[in-house]
């Protein structure tokens, strides 16, 4: 094999580790996301003001 060829080998080799390694990890963050919803705060009823005559 000539050089070319060897490093041309070596570069695809790397892409495809890399590309596998970042589908992995997208497809474990997708799987273990929880998202961050506020839950609705329970409506309080006001506070009934004394009159005091």
């Amino acid at each position: 094999m000539s050089l070319a060829t060897t490093i041309f080998l070596l570069i695809c080799g790397w892409l495809a580790v890399a590309a596998a390694m970042l589908w992995g990890v997208m497809r474990v963050t997708r799987r273990h996301h929880h998202p961050h919803v506020k839950p609705a705060a329970p409506a309080k009823p006001p506070k009934a003001t004394a009159h005091h005559a």
